[in-house]
């Protein structure tokens, strides 16, 4: 029985979009993409916004679509981009975030050392590459940079990319915070390539303003929430101290795929093992050992457990300045005695969030002007904002139990 594979589908952010390729259908079914259906696209931040339940399946449609609007738009501008282009780099960002893990970029370190989530994304592209007999080549060689054509992958991953377009909408649009709000399809519009690099025509200049501020806001407001930052903090404890416990000879109580990477302790090279269980992890395992452990004998695990279960988050206080080791010491002593314990050290600490909104070195944003001449954003006389946001900024989150 032969399938119709070049569906339409209704996203809430987008509208309908379209599957041009048949093999773009083959990689959703894929098993590995399905499990994007499964991992929140912004960890535990429900917990804050409500609506924001929105997953990296939808994220990763979403760019793909960006993606087949990109192409059209340049090569409407004359840009040639031949039909196995188009098909590859929609093949890459569509898979660009499928080697991500449960919830959030932080639990990627803990539950397999160093492997980025990058690094799993090739290594799941190149799994599927030998399952669909070399089709997606093209598209490992853009999302590695290695591509001859550079603004392949600038549009993949660079400073401007859809990626970052989609998320930006997506998650404006599910969390209701309207600053994040940035207008895609005038940006794409304005989207060029000279000398094979990614450009913007210069009268986008402020479409692109709007982008980098939209996105600052985004990360203070929303990311960098401090109940979002702590609570992706406390991910990374509760797994943390999971794994202590267990070097330390503790039996915790854990099951299948999570268990097999909370126990397994080399990571060298990853083996076909790993890959089989990483494959089948999602942010369900991860819920349901946190539920579990509420009633862990360990103070410690029990305590961040409830506090992201049962959303009794600890007392946080930020400020754009570190807090004083006087006052910190101060809590952790109210903590040791209050709770009867010895490490209320682990229950009191004082966390960063840093970041630059526009990086002017690392992959900086070019416009076109009229006279075909590159010029760096921060350079052009109608910036007004992008000279002025190539700083970095701190700001520090001090947390405590609210029982003292």
């Amino acid at each position: 029985m032969s399938t119709n594979k070049l569906k339409i589908i209704n996203d809430p952010v987008h509208g309908f979009i379209k599957i041009p390729h048949e093999i773009l259908f083959d990689v959703i079914e894929h098993r590995f993409f399905q499990r994007l259906r499964r991992i929140s696209q912004t960890g535990l931040l429900s917990l804050v916004f409500p609506g924001a339940t929105h997953t990296r399946f939808h994220h990763a449609i979403g760019a793909m679509h960006l993606m087949f609007t990109a192409l059209e738009t340049l090569k409407l501008k004359g840009i040639k981009i031949s039909k196995e282009e188009e098909k590859s780099a929609m093949l890459a960002i569509l898979l660009h975030d499928v080697g991500h893990g449960p919830f959030s970029h932080a639990l990627e370190s803990l539950l397999m050392e160093d492997w980025h989530h990058e690094k799993l994304s090739i290594l799941l592209m190149k799994k599927i590459n030998e399952e669909f007999g070399g089709e997606l080549t093209m598209a490992l060689e853009m999302f590695q940079g290695k591509y001859h054509r550079k603004f392949f992958n600038q549009l993949i991953s660079s400073q401007l990319d859809v990626d970052r377009l989609d998320y930006l909408k997506r998650d404006s649009f599910f969390t209701g915070v309207s600053e994040g709000s940035v207008n895609t399809q005038r940006i794409i519009s304005m989207m060029n390539v000279c000398d094979d690099e990614l450009v913007i025509d210069e009268k986008g200049v402020y479409s692109i303003e709007n982008f980098l501020t939209a996105r600052m806001f985004m990360y203070w407001q929303v990311y960098y929430h401090k109940t979002s930052a702590l609570a992706e903090h406390l991910l990374v404890k509760i797994l943390s101290r999971a794994k202590q416990l267990i070097s330390e000879g503790k039996s915790i109580e854990a099951y299948g795929n999570l268990k097999y990477f909370l126990y397994k302790t080399d990571f060298e090279k990853a083996t076909e093992e790993d890959i089989k269980r990483f494959t089948q992890l999602d942010d369900t395992d991860v819920l349901s050992a946190i539920k579990t452990w509420q009633n862990d004998d360990d103070f410690v695990l029990s305590y961040f457990c409830k506090a992201v279960a049962q959303r009794k988050f600890p007392k946080t206080v930020f400020s754009s300045h570190s807090f004083d080791q006087n006052l910190i010491d101060e809590k952790i002593q109210k903590t040791n005695d209050f709770f009867g314990i010895t490490n209320g050290n682990l229950l009191v600490e004082q966390i960063s969030r840093t970041l630059l909104p526009y990086d002017t070195e690392k992959q900086p944003i070019f416009l076109l002007n009229k006279n075909g001449e590159k010029i760096k954003l921060e350079d052009a006389e109608t910036q007004i904002l992008s000279a002025h946001i190539n700083q970095p900024t701190t700001k520090n989150i001090f947390y405590f139990p609210r029982e003292i």
